[in-house]
């Protein structure tokens, strides 16, 4: 079949605001803690996740500015609504699509963004070539371009400095997005095109990563070798909106897999090792784009799960826990997502 039309890209707003979420009051000298004295006192007073001390200067090379927080700067959105049902006795306390669709290698696969802050691409693209196995239960196995979205995808944002997860949807929706993957591979037709930064265990060492990296330019063909000509290798979907709340977010990742957060991003963050991340300390560092792929409960704390775009040695194999329900960061205030049809 020479395309896979499908329905995808929706804007989720949880309805509330960070300021309107009852939160614990962080003191003014915590919140300008940085560098060593933030991790001390993040093992000293809080408990929920382990941390380690990382470099600061890598860990905002991978972010997004802040100004894309701001909504109204997004490129008009035309959608459809997407109703669903009211009852959500039929939702469970855990979800993990990993042991549903074992199958799908996609869900397992944890990206490099390197020094990009290509996060709102990556994390779309990743989502997209989920819901892509997930609807076709397991038989169509395709890793996504997030290299053909962050260069070709002007109106989306400004690629390395950031951009909007919704207009990459919508990207997908208008002109389709070719197959890609991780750097310096083959089979696909656009693969990622900056190096990893640093030392991974027995991978290929590229070099280190000095400031931020420059946005490829968009190139509308595929890698010599590959035998589909770039049109013909598009996926493309159409665009619905989806009620906004948790409830809402929670059923369509049942029905039709991750979708993709962005949330403000703070220093105490950058230091995470594993365990339930909520905001403690630190100052704000920037935006970050993420794939939500289920939910759980630890001890009674609620959280989501979600795949990082930072390799899989970072956190807990390339994913973390993010506190459930608090809105925490506002996290469950920007969620674009969608089912497959």
């Amino acid at each position: 079949m020479k395309y896979l039309f499908f329905a995808l890209c929706l804007y989720l707003y949880q309805g509330i605001s960070e300021a309107e979420v009852p939160a614990e009051q962080i003191p003014l000298e915590a919140q300008a803690l940085s560098g060593l004295p933030l991790v001390e006192y993040l093992q000293k007073n809080q408990r929920l996740f382990e941390v380690t001390a990382t470099p600061v200067p890598y860990f905002k090379q991978r972010l997004m500015d802040l100004k894309y927080i701001d909504q109204n700067n997004i490129p008009d959105e035309e959608v459809e609504d997407e109703e669903l049902e009211e009852n959500n006795d039929d939702i469970p306390e855990s979800y993990d699509p990993r042991i549903q669709w074992a199958n799908c290698s996609s869900l397992f696969h944890i990206p490099d963004q390197a020094n990009c802050g290509s996060c709102w691409a990556v994390s779309s693209a990743a989502a997209m070539s989920d819901r892509i196995c997930i609807a076709s239960k397991g038989a169509k196995q395709v890793l996504i371009s997030a290299q053909d979205v962050v260069s070709c995808c002007t109106w989306c944002g400004d690629g390395c400095e950031g951009g909007w997860p919704i207009s990459a949807f919508r990207f997908h929706a208008d002109e389709g997005v070719v197959t890609g993957g991780d750097y310096n591979t083959k089979g696909s037709c656009r693969p990622y095109e900056i190096h990893p930064c640093g030392h991974h265990g027995n991978e290929t060492y590229y070099g280190e990563c000095v400031g931020m990296a420059d946005t490829p330019r968009c190139k509308r063909r595929c890698l010599l070798g590959y035998p589909k000509s770039y049109p013909s290798d598009r996926y493309y979907k159409k665009a619905y909106q989806l009620k906004n709340s948790v409830k809402a977010i929670q059923k369509d990742i049942m029905k039709n897999g991750p979708v993709v957060a962005t949330y403000t991003v703070y220093e105490d963050f950058a230091h995470y090792r594993s365990g339930i991340y909520k905001h403690k300390a630190g100052r704000k560092t920037g935006l970050h784009a993420v794939k939500v792929i289920g939910w759980g409960e630890e001890k009674g704390t609620p959280y989501w799960i979600v795949a990082n775009s930072w390799h899989d040695d970072w956190g807990e194999n390339g994913f973390f826990r993010m506190h459930r329900g608090s809105n925490d960061c506002g996290f469950e205030e920007r969620m674009a997502a969608g089912s497959v049809q």
